[in-house]
């Protein structure tokens, strides 16, 4: 292919004038670009750094009410406890019932208290926390409700019981005025059953060697003293064995007895202990006048003097009587 040379067309130059102008005018557009950006990103970062410190205040402000429930929290539970301490401590003693309800206040105190030593307690638990305290204010109350319950049944059965001691007591007195009365009228009963003894007989026996018996006055005579008397009528005397205590006293007042003829002791209505000579039972007859005999007979001779004779039934001296002995005479 054929070149041809044709003359070279130069593009004419711009005055220095004018691109010295453009170079300016384009310092200036970067400028106001550089400008624009700068303050763009201040701006940005002004916003963020706002954003930031909103969110901060806003987690500050979850923080302060959280913990400011989480303190209110404390407050009402703390208070429930004293309020269900008093009245444990108050009312010791609880039936099974109200024992139930100790372990379910106690279980819920627990897990309050543990959500409520949370450091970072969520919301969820400090709702579960307000609620259990609730339901726990419930318990107590139902707790103090039966706790005023038994203390009226208490007081009730208190009064009931008061009630009855006050009646047991007038029976009681009532009894022991009756048991008095018949204490009375059996101790009447048993001193008007007191026989009494009479119409004494009191002689001195002489027992021959033949067996025969003479009567005598004289002491040194006397073998054994016949001993008789009677027991009256007595309409109140049950009819029945009855026991008699004679004693006899020798002149110098010493009573006389023997252990194998069967002297003994007994006591009076006085609370009085006596040695008696010889106790007899006898078959006595209700209103029915008896007579009773014995013989005595002593180991050792009778003495001159005034023998007695006295004989006790149902504690009390019933009859007395005496039997003089005397010397023997000139010729005796």
């Amino acid at each position: 292919m054929a070149f041809e040379n044709y003359p070279r067309v130069e593009a004419p130059k711009e005055p220095a004038s004018r691109s010295n102008q453009k170079q300016s005018n384009l310092r200036g557009i970067l400028t106001g670009i550089l400008v624009v950006a700068l303050m763009g990103t201040w701006g940005y970062i002004i916003w963020d750094k706002n954003n930031v410190r909103e969110t901060i205040q806003q987690k500050e402000n979850i923080i302060a009410s959280t913990s400011t429930q989480r303190d209110e929290l404390q407050k009402e539970l703390e208070d429930a406890t004293m309020r269900y301490d008093l009245l444990k401590t108050a009312h010791a003693k609880k039936d099974s019932t109200i024992t139930a309800k100790d372990r379910d206040i106690a279980e819920k105190r627990g897990r309050i208290q543990a959500l409520l030593s949370k450091v970072n307690a969520s919301s969820e638990e400090l709702k579960e926390a307000r609620m259990l305290i609730a339901s726990m204010n419930s318990d107590i109350e139902s707790y103090k409700a039966q706790i005023e319950m038994l203390q009226g049944q208490k007081i009730q059965l208190t009064e009931e019981k008061a009630q009855v001691t006050m009646q047991r007591d007038i029976a009681q007195r009532k009894l022991d005025s009756t048991q008095n009365i018949v204490k009375q009228k059996e101790d009447i009963i048993d001193i008007g059953s007191t026989l009494h003894a009479s119409n004494f007989s009191i002689i001195g026996i002489d027992v021959r060697g033949n067996g025969k018996e003479k009567v005598t006055s004289t002491a040194k005579k006397v073998d054994k003293l016949r001993i008789s008397f009677d027991l009256d009528e007595n309409m109140i005397t049950q009819s029945g064995t009855k026991e008699l205590y004679i004693i006899i006293t020798d002149p110098d007042g010493k009573v006389v007895a023997l252990d194998e003829q069967g002297s003994g002791r007994f006591t009076t209505r006085d609370g009085e202990e006596k040695v008696f000579t010889q106790r007899l039972e006898v078959n006595y007859i209700q209103n029915k006048r008896q007579t009773v005999s014995f013989d005595w007979k002593q180991e050792s001779r009778f003495t001159t003097g005034d023998y007695k004779i006295e004989v006790y039934n149902n504690g009390f001296k019933v009859g007395e009587s005496y039997r003089p002995l005397k010397k023997a005479g000139l010729f005796g």
